[in-house]
């Protein structure tokens, strides 16, 4: 027994009047010279968001390296931990890093690694986390 399905022709339904017309996503706006503290700068302003605290400054950050792309540009590899291994958050911090460390200049790879060794613990952070969470 042999039957044919029949063929379904998918046509993209229009935008309504009050939606914006649908465009593909920009590419990042990252051309220029690169910098590595420009990458140390982005870092600075990801936070876990159950402290309120950077995630350089408390020390989840356990490497950040960059290097030449043959074809132009950098790459910047980051290992870095979570303040305990159950953290729930771990996915969002780590996109939120590579989002973020991406947007600069000069960047067109990031790669992110969430390590477990050597552990994280308190004594990674910076004075001004210390200060900070009121353990100074």
């Amino acid at each position: 027994m042999s039957s044919k399905l029949p063929v379904v022709e998918v046509v993209e339904k229009p935008a309504k009047r009050d939606e914006p017309p649908r465009t593909a996503e920009p590419a990042p706006q990252n051309e220029g010279p690169f910098e590595e503290e420009r990458v140390w700068e982005l870092l600075r302003t990801v936070f876990d968001p159950e402290i309120p605290v950077n995630v350089v400054e408390l020390g989840l950050i356990y490497r950040c390296e960059s290097a030449p792309l043959p074809d132009g540009g950098y790459r910047v590899d980051i290992d870095m931990s979570m303040t305990a291994p159950g953290c729930g958050m771990a996915d969002v911090i780590q996109e939120d890093v590579r989002r973020k460390v991406r947007s600069a200049p000069g960047i067109r790879e990031v790669n992110v690694r969430i390590v477990w060794d050597p552990p994280w613990d308190a004594s990674r952070m910076s004075d001004a986390a210390r200060l900070q969470l009121g353990w100074m």
